[in-house]
């Protein structure tokens, strides 16, 4: 296949080389300028001369250039978002070797663009459904990196995991000058780039590659960010080298290099440390050429650096590329590789509150988790013709993991010993995932007539061979003085589950008025499954056992389709946006089981008739309604529709549902933005409720076994009655050219969740109320000073028993620097939080400071010297709560520790700009957030 793709690619660059360079002309330049003659960069530009094209941008000049010109005439066209289209035509000079075209002056589209200039420099622009801020005016250290910057920058909040919100949303995917970087993955973009070598910083609503190719928007929207470069930073390298090393044996090393020249970028980063500090998340999903059914995000968990759960071992290196081969052709992909070593010791009081008795069960485990990840995407585009694109994305992924853990469980019924319980646990799981999806888009006529077409096809699997012994001590609990009987058992299992998803979506667009558009469309796809599951049982004598509970063979393939046909009427005008149709989508689960030689026909069809609705008003330059409805069909998992009883834990069984159907849900979202960045104002906020038919939920039932004790055991059905709302809010406010900082932020969410409880009906009605304040004080680069606080309240009432749990946190935050001489810098970073309602009685207060010098020529380098947890009370304590159970967990996390690291940056770039000047500090690597 590598073979093919390098064939296709060099006979396309040899097409592309003959046309280009295959004659020679002369050469046509031109400027762009707005009516109050500003310059007009990156805007599109073409040379059309009968049915040939040239395209180009211009330069941050405005500057545009086109070379080997020969028509007698020819037309220029210039497209640039915020403004009128310009398009007129000219006659080739007959003397010299270069024409000089008269500047051009684009017109502003009224709504469309708006600007602030703050002590002559550009900062904010609201493009649509963009937020475009420049970065040049913000008060940063020298060795800053991109997530300083997002900290600076209004709506937009970073966690101290390096989690990043926007707009009260949580943001998916990074892109550098508008193509995914390592696969879209946002801390490795956000925590590894300098902010020295970036012009502007991008929030976008993106609703995908048709909205983006055809300006029709469907489904809910994702952040993500738009990084770009500075242009005079696209000539050059800068690097970046750091090592430390510290108490109880803490290591990190860590370089990255990045390479620009003009059309190519070239990227590598590597890390090696035990410090908590991962350079990649495998969990994230490149854009692709066609949005996948379902997904899945990154881990969470609060903290800081150092704050996942355990403490991990971790050596990880990656490379990103890219390469504009001409105007019609980019390729770009990356790889990446990561090794991790975690252990996780967890502690875990958990409550069962049935009708007639309570039942409580502590857990202590202990786990070593070790694994390999490897991810590689790429990416091909090309414009064929001026009308045409085509886009097309490969995707490779695999992860072995190796697991070893033991769990002590002690069960104890109404209050007295029912039994105790070890379980060792040793596994092996093999997970590889490959896929390719692909689009084209062609603009039939100038009017907006379209079509558009894309694809996927994807193949994941996972082989997973489990080592599991399980002993158990039962007692009477009616006779303390009982001796505990013993029961052994040794299950060796092996799981083969395979799947594959595919799916085409075809889009016909035709324009009826000026503001006005048809679209019909079809969207097809199909997940299937394939999965076997043997078991083996052995007592402790190496005899087999028997039990049926315990040996099975175990095989189901079946598969969940979906067809949608629908037909709405886009309108778009400078104040208003809306869409109106209709679409219907068939569901079918379909397949076969065979559970032990018994062979089950599973077949569930539905019908689901789809509103398509969307609204947007824009009362003016930067106060604009959105009204958005959605709805998409959620088939069963595995565990849910599985034809069998799943008796691998025989203390937790799981029994399948093959007669549910499909889930179906409707969400509508209401947002309102009004912001005034004059006067450093901004305000938004966002309504969203759901609502679930066909809810699949979980009937939860408990039982004792004189042989096993207390079992809990689950099942399925579909519910109605299952919804949610959510509210958030964000008020900020900046004073005197942003040196006080004053930001507001809340949210109120309310979920009723349907279950049962041994047949009984619940719904737990759980309210959640978060209020945050925080306040920033930055007079200059030098000094930074930021307080803040987090309020949160949790309560869930459960109707069947009448029962409420309220849980409360306080979360007190301080976060500052400071230059001490203009070459030392103090930085510390407190957290302190309060809990209430649960277990466990610590309430952490963690503090983590640093001191550091920059030294050498140029303040290329620069020795730390930081402390991580001061107090050593670094811990995870979280709590769950469903209708009959209460779970409160602390798991360890990584504690005290002292580090001195050296950092060593270089860059250089063609503008002239000094490698050993004070131009970056040493940023570039990831490193504890202060």
């Amino acid at each position: 296949m590598k073979q093919i793709f390098a064939l296709v690619c060099s006979l396309i660059l040899l097409i592309v080389a003959h046309n280009a360079f295959g004659q020679s002309g002369k050469t046509v330049q031109g400027m762009l300028r707005d009516t109050e003659s500003r310059v007009v960069a990156g805007a599109s530009v073409q040379l059309v001369a009968g049915n040939d094209t040239l395209g180009t941008s211009s330069s941050p000049a405005g500057i545009f250039t086109f070379a080997n010109v020969k028509a007698e005439t020819f037309k220029i066209r210039v497209s640039s978002l915020g403004f009128e289209p310009f398009e007129r035509q000219f006659t080739l000079q007959a003397d010299g070797d270069k024409m000089v075209i008269p500047s051009f002056e684009l017109q502003g589209i009224a709504n469309m663009l708006e600007e602030v200039v703050v002590d002559g420099v550009l900062t904010v622009q609201v493009k649509g459904d963009t937020l475009e801020y420049t970065t040049k005016d913000l008060k940063l250290r020298d060795n800053a990196l991109v997530e300083d910057a997002l900290k600076r920058l209004q709506g937009v909040e970073v966690d101290k995991d390096g989690a990043v919100t926007a707009q009260g949303e949580q943001v998916v995917r990074v892109r550098i000058n508008g193509k995914d970087f390592f696969g879209g993955d946002v801390k490795t973009a956000t925590q590894n780039l300098p902010a020295d070598i970036i012009n502007k910083i991008q929030v976008i609503d993106d609703y995908g590659d048709m909205a983006n190719l055809t300006g029709n928007k469907t489904g809910d929207a994702q952040k993500i960010l738009n990084i770009e470069i500075d242009p005079e930073k696209n000539k050059g390298f800068t690097t970046t080298l750091r090592a430390g090393y510290g108490t109880d044996d803490r290591y990190q090393a860590t370089g990255s290099a990045i390479i620009m020249r003009d059309k190519m970028q070239f990227s590598i980063l590597g890390n090696l440390n035990n410090i908590n500090a991962p350079l990649f998340d495998f969990n994230t999903q490149g854009g692709g050429a066609r949005r996948r059914i379902g997904g899945g995000g990154g881990p969470g968990g609060g903290g800081m650096f150092g704050g996942s759960n355990g403490i991990t071992n971790t050596g990880s290196l990656g490379l990103n590329y890219r390469q504009d081969f001409s105007d019609k052709i980019t390729v770009y992909g990356s790889y990446s590789f990561g090794h991790d070593d975690n252990v996780a010791l967890s502690s875990s009081l958990n409550r069962f509150l049935y009708p007639d008795s309570t039942l409580d069960r502590n857990t202590e485990s202990n786990t070593n988790t070790i694994g390999n990840s490897h991810r590689f995407e790429a990416n091909l585009e090309w414009k064929p013709s001026e009308k045409d694109f085509i886009k097309i994305t490969p995707q490779l992924s695999y992860r072995n993991t190796k697991t070893n853990s033991f769990s002590f469980n002690e069960n104890l019924l109404n209050g007295t010993l029912y039994n105790t319980e070890d379980n060792n646990l040793s596994g092996v799981a093999k997970s590889p995932n490959v896929g390719v999806s692909a689009l084209y888009n062609r603009r039939l006529n100038d009017k907006g007539r379209n079509l558009f077409i894309n694809m996927n096809i994807s193949s994941s699997g996972t082989r997973d061979d489990q080592d599991r012994i399980i002993e158990t001590l039962v007692s009477d609990p009616n006779n303390s003085d009982m001796t505990m009987d013993s029961l052994y058992r040794r299950t060796l299992s092996e799981l083969d589950n395979s799947s594959w998803n595919g799916g085409a979506t075809v889009s016909y667009l035709e324009p009826v008025s000026k503001y006005g558009k048809i679209e019909l469309s079809y969207d097809y796809n199909i997940n299937s499954y394939d999965n076997n599951r043997q078991q083996n049982a052995f007592q402790a004598d190496g005899s087999e056992l028997m039990d049926p509970r315990y040996v099975f063979n175990r095989m189901y393939d079946y598969s969940f389709s979906t067809h949608q046909f629908g037909a709405n009427y886009n309108f778009n005008n400078d104040k208003i946006k809306y869409s109106l149709g209709l679409a219907v989508q068939p569901t079918l689960l379909d397949g076969d089981a065979s559970i032990d030689g018994e062979e089950i026909h599973i077949n569930r069809n539905g019908f689901n008739v789809v509103p398509i609705a969307r609204f947007e008003y824009k009362f003016n330059r930067q106060k604009n309604l959105q009204l958005n409805y959605s709805g998409r069909a959620n088939e069963p998992s595995i565990t849910q529709i599985q034809p069998f009883t799943d008796n691998s834990n025989p203390t937790n069984i799981i029994t399948g549902n093959p007669n549910l159907d499909a889930e179906f849900q409707h969400n509508v979202r209401l947002r309102f933005n009004s912001n005034d960045f004059q006067k450093g104002k901004t305000f938004f906020m966002v309504l969203n409720g759901t609502l679930t038919s066909n809810k699949i939920v979980s009937n939860n039932l408990r039982q004792t076994d004189p042989a096993l004790g207390v079992i809990q055991e689950t099942s399925y059905l579909n519910e109605d009655g299952a919804y949610s709302m959510r509210g958030f809010y964000h008020y900020g406010r900046s004073f005197k050219n942003k040196v006080y900082s004053l930001n507001f932020m809340g949210s109120l969410n309310f979920n009723n969740n349907p279950s049962y409880t041994e047949g009984n009906l619940n719904k737990a009605q759980n309210w959640v109320l978060m209020q945050g304040m925080m306040f920033r004080y930055l007079p200059s680069e030098n000094l930074e000073i930021n307080p803040g606080i987090r309020y949160t309240w949790d309560h869930t009432y459960n109707t069947l028993n009448a029962r409420s749990i309220t849980m409360q946190s306080w979360a007190p935050t301080l976060i500052g620097s400071v230059n001490i001489t203009p070459t030392i810098v103090f930085g510390a970073d407190l957290s302190k939080t309060f809990f209430q309602g649960n277990a466990f009685s610590e309430n952490p207060f963690i503090i983590n400071t640093y001191l550091e010098k920059r030294m050498l020529k140029g303040n290329r380098g620069a020795l730390r010297l930081q402390a991580f947890d001061l107090l050593n009370e670094q811990t995870n304590i979280s709590r769950t709560a469903s209708d009959i159970m209460i779970s409160d967990t602390r798991v360890n996390r990584l504690g005290r520790y002292f580090m001195l690291q050296f950092t060593f940056k270089l860059q250089k770039f063609a503008s002239g700009v000094n490698p050993f000047q004070d131009n970056g500090g040493p940023g570039g690597m990831r490193r504890p957030r202060m």
